[in-house]
């Protein structure tokens, strides 16, 4: 009796490596904490050097209206997430060129990447535009810059903070540029949205923690 024995060929292993680019976004995020610590430091010791400045000077900041213009911002947070569900849903299926903003119809309103991501875009901007605002009545009502220390602290760190948002607005724009420039939606593509929800999330985070340190606590 000859006894014969199969032979089975291994099994091909698939190794899942991160996303590069995804990382390289992360450990950025990451020196940008740092950053934004930095100056937490600068407001706090700056602070504690002058109370009786702050006490006077946070009078002037009009909270309600600061809350307002935060609520604004955190809800772009959440309009950016649904534009990467939306490109989530249409990377697989390569959705031709001219179709790209019917990415991700059986999301809510039935809107795809571009549309949620255009949303993000003018909420941002009305964000920044606020702080504009906010801005020219404290300079109207005798608090420039160089009026003293609080001032100085003040602008350092909401000021910083919206260049960062701006620099989303511009991010925002050459990710759906790209979207319609490219034949076919893909993986690339999906990254790419991906990687500027990380960076706005984090700006949206920083500004939340500002907001309660600038102007709660008082």
């Amino acid at each position: 009796m000859v006894t014969t024995s199969a032979t089975y060929a291994p099994a091909a292993r698939t190794i899942k490596r991160p996303n590069p680019v995804a990382v390289g976004t992360i450990v950025w995020l990451g020196s940008e904490v740092m950053f934004f610590a930095g100056l937490f430091a600068i407001y706090f010791t700056l602070r504690s050097t002058s109370p009786d400045l702050w006490a006077d000077r946070t009078d002037m900041l009009n909270v309600v209206y600061a809350g307002v213009n935060t609520a604004i911002l955190v809800a772009s947070s959440f309009t950016c997430q649904m534009g990467v569900f939306a490109a989530e849903d249409l990377q697989p299926y390569h959705i031709p060129r001219g179709q790209v903003n019917a990415a991700g119809r059986r999301r809510l309103f039935g809107w795809g990447m571009v549309e949620w991501f255009w949303l993000t875009f003018i909420l941002g901007a009305i964000f920044v535009s606020g702080q504009v605002w906010e801005y020219a009545q404290l300079v109207t009502e005798g608090l420039p810059i160089t009026a003293d220390s609080y001032a100085s602290a003040f602008y350092l760190t909401t000021g910083f903070h919206a260049l960062h948002v701006t620099g989303g607005l511009i991010a925002f724009v050459l990710v759906i540029g790209r979207a319609y420039a490219v034949k076919n939606f893909g993986h690339k593509e999906a990254t790419s949205s991906i990687v500027v929800s990380y960076y706005w999330h984090f700006v949206d985070v920083v500004w939340v923690a500002l907001f309660f340190v600038i102007y709660f606590l008082k």
